[in-house]
């Protein structure tokens, strides 16, 4: 979680020595292939910052080892019980990890009536959450599940109950109260997390006093509430900033989940089960075989690379059944099968889905048009929005967010060192009025972060996933965003990047990007064009002029390379990579056969898929592509494909297909065969056979044919 405020990302690794890895963990699951193990994933130990110190040795009966789960790339169960039955049972094989979501399987076992429960791994929880820590707020979701559900079960001592009480109301809740910390209050995904726990807190102790900020609990739920409603009603018109999030959707998902469960407010408790339709809506259309294998708007590198530490797979065997109850890093899975919320059938239908198909979706908001969704940057409350899309210096928002830095005392929050490192020059460009200016000339730089408006475009098949970023701020710095991938089921998965250093933090080796290229695709075809400038900038300047991509050969069961291409086949699908400047294979280290390293400041890749349904056996895919050579010209290329025709794109320009130009922008907020919504929405309907969904926000109205 950590941005471009310094400091490390959440679950960011530290390197071992000589290349060392960490070993003799047990596997993970097993995808029909033998057990993968946890040290195939995690090549370095992870760092203790966002661990829990978990108190005392677990209870007699306590599970000691892992039972990993198989993948299975098609639904293992044909109803919704029956799947969360075997995520129940699953959770309540294993013994919970010290990570800041093992308590909810704590929850799992409570709500079995049998235990044993681990105690010390709540009050670990509890301890966390006392200090301040930084996803404070992911731990209280888990806190708050706990209270609502289990505070009076035999099964929690009551010394445990009391001390959770007194956790909830000496909490801080917003950034505006008193006290100094580093917490992240301020991105998407925490937002509504502080929200949530701020007004079900409340709720639960309405006529106590909460300590610090003084508010009774009725005041804590009136100033949520507005936060929820706003949150919830721009998610719906806009979507996510942070699109397709296999990292922060579990967030999202988590916190909707306790208010339908648990939210006594009528207009909330109608408006929850929308979000979480529309969140599992973009999981179903853009993810194949349980993997969310899509463009992100955040991720990180080990989710990126190995599909099955993604923090939704759990959540998508439970819902789609299709993929892995890992474990690793997921606390929605354990919210869902616990709690009220049906999926639609229609939403199961489509993830489940085999046939060809075109999804275009918009999300998001230009920071240009503010004023078009009601946001005024001398409000506060308006500000923390913008801070939603981490437009923390942008010329449009720097002089309000440092109104913010004064406020509530961000300068010492660790997560903005380096504009604490810079006060001097921010002051005087202050008072002179040349904060914009300033934020202008270094925009490329400092706004790596910020996720403006993104047109999105996924083709999947039976066989193979493709899916973009269409356009999305190209010469940009980047941050977190994922603009590219191709997937081929399991692990079989590919990308590129441009790395901004060579440690993996949020700039860094693959999570995110020194500088974004610009990429465009039609269907099974991507061009991703990159042009590295190497310019000084205040936050960050390129120093490593190559970019790369993720092949890794072990996770595929063919690789060649022939006429300048390497290709590679999983089962029945089928992919092609084009590196103009060429490539080397990285054979050293963690990454030894499964980087490609292509060098040079300026560089175009291609890549095609195809199948035996389509495209007849890998030979014949392997000929046809190697007998339709790309040609280059500067930053431009023309590559007429075997399966789509002539394209020609560039650094700049339009996409062409067949001499025609083909939009990358403007996008309906949902335009694929199940689903057509304007942006931003009225109603969004989706259908699948004879089953429907709609949804309605602003009446609250969700009406579906039937529950999975």
């Amino acid at each position: 979680m950590r941005r471009n405020a310094g400091g490390r990302e959440r679950g960011e690794q530290t390197p071992l020595p000589s290349g060392k890895t960490k070993k003799g963990q047990g596997p993970m699951y097993t995808d029909g292939r033998g057990p993968v193990h946890r040290h195939e994933f995690f090549e370095t130990t992870g760092v203790t910052d966002y661990r829990l110190a978990v108190r005392g040795r677990p209870p007699r009966r306590y599970p000691a080892k892992e039972r990993p789960d198989r993948y299975s790339p098609r639904p293992f169960a044909t109803t919704g019980e029956e799947r969360r039955r075997a995520f129940l049972a699953h959770a309540g094989h294993n013994p919970a990890r010290d990570t800041l979501k093992g308590h909810f399987l704590e929850l799992a076992r409570l709500a079995s009536g049998r235990g044993p429960v681990h105690a010390g791994l709540i009050e670990a929880a509890l301890d966390y959450i006392d200090e301040r820590r930084d996803c404070s707020d992911f731990v209280m979701l888990g806190i708050v599940r706990m209270m609502y559900m289990f505070g009076r079960s035999p099964l929690l001592d009551k010394r445990l109950v009391s001390r959770a009480e007194r956790t909830l109301l000496s909490f801080k809740y917003w950034p505006d109260e008193p006290g100094v910390d580093s917490m992240c209050t301020w991105t998407e995904n925490h937002q509504i997390m502080f929200a949530v726990n701020e007004y079900l807190a409340g709720q639960l102790f309405p006529d106590r006093t909460f300590e610090g900020s003084g508010l009774t609990g009725v005041e804590r739920m009136e100033r949520a509430r507005r936060r929820i409603l706003r949150w919830m009603e721009m998610r719906y018109l806009t979507g996510f900033s942070e699109w397709l999030s296999n990292v922060y959707y579990d967030e999202d998902i988590t916190a909707m989940a306790n208010l339908v469960d648990f939210c006594s407010d009528e207009t909330i408790r109608r408006r929850a089960p929308i979000i979480l339709d529309l969140i599992f809506l973009d999981m179903a259309l853009n993810s194949l075989d349980g993997v969310f294998g899509s463009t992100h708007g955040r991720s990180y590198a080990k989710e990126k690379r190995f599909p099955f530490l993604e923090s939704t797979t759990d959540t998508s065997k439970l819902l789609f059944g299709a993929g892995v109850f890992a474990g690793a890093d997921n606390m929605s899975a354990v919210s869902l099968a616990l709690g009220g919320y049906r999926l639609p059938r229609v939403i199961y239908a489509i993830a489940n889905d085999r046939n060809a198909m075109e999804n275009r979706q918009r999300m998001g908001i230009r920071l240009a048009e503010a004023g078009r969704w009601g946001m005024d940057l001398n409000d506060p409350e308006c500000v923390m929005e913008t801070l939603g899309l981490e437009a923390y210096a942008h010329p449009r928002t720097i002089t309000a967010v440092m109104r913010l830095f004064d406020s509530y005392r961000w300068w010492d929050n660790d997560f903005f060192a380096p504009f604490a490192s810079k006060r001097r020059l921010i002051t005087a460009a202050r008072k002179f009025g040349l904060l914009p200016l300033v934020a202008r000339l270094f925009e490329k730089d400092i706004t790596r972060n910020t996720r403006e408006e993104v047109n999105i475009y996924t083709y999947r098949t039976a066989e193979y996933m493709l899916s973009s970023a269409q356009d999305y701020r190209p010469g940009y710095g980047g941050d977190q965003q994922h603009v590219w991938q191709a997937s081929l089921g399991s692990e079989a998965v590919c990308f590129t990047t441009h790395p901004g250093k060579y440690e993996d933090g949020s700039i860094g080796y693959w999570t995110g990007s020194g500088r974004l290229p610009r990429a465009a695709q039609i269907k099974n075809v991507l061009m991703c064009v990159y042009n590295i400038k190497g310019r000084p900038g205040i936050y960050h300047t390129d120093r490593l002029f190559f970019t790369h991509a993720w092949l890794p050969r072990d996770r595929f069961d063919e690789v060649r390379e022939r006429a300048g291409w390497v290709f590679a086949r999983r089962d029945n699908a089928y992919l092609a990579l084009y590196s103009r400047n060429g490539y080397r294979w990285r054979e050293d280290g963690p990454d030894s056969g499964r980087e490609l390293i292509a060098d040079g400041a300026q560089n175009i890749w291609l890549c095609e898929l195809g199948g035996r349904f389509e495209n007849g056996p890998f030979d014949a895919f392997v000929e046809a592509i190697s007998n339709s050579p790309p040609e280059f010209g500067g930053l431009r290329v023309r590559y007429s494909s075997p399966s789509v025709g002539r394209m020609d794109f560039g650094w700049s320009g339009p996409l062409r297909l067949n001499g025609s130009v083909v939009p990358l922008s403007d996008y309906p907020r949902y335009d694929n065969p199940h689903c057509r919504a304007d942006f931003p929405p009225g109603e969004i309907v989706a259908r699948h056979g004879k089953h429907t969904l709609r949804l309605d926000y602003r009446r609250g109205v969700r009406e579906a044919s039937g529950f999975a």
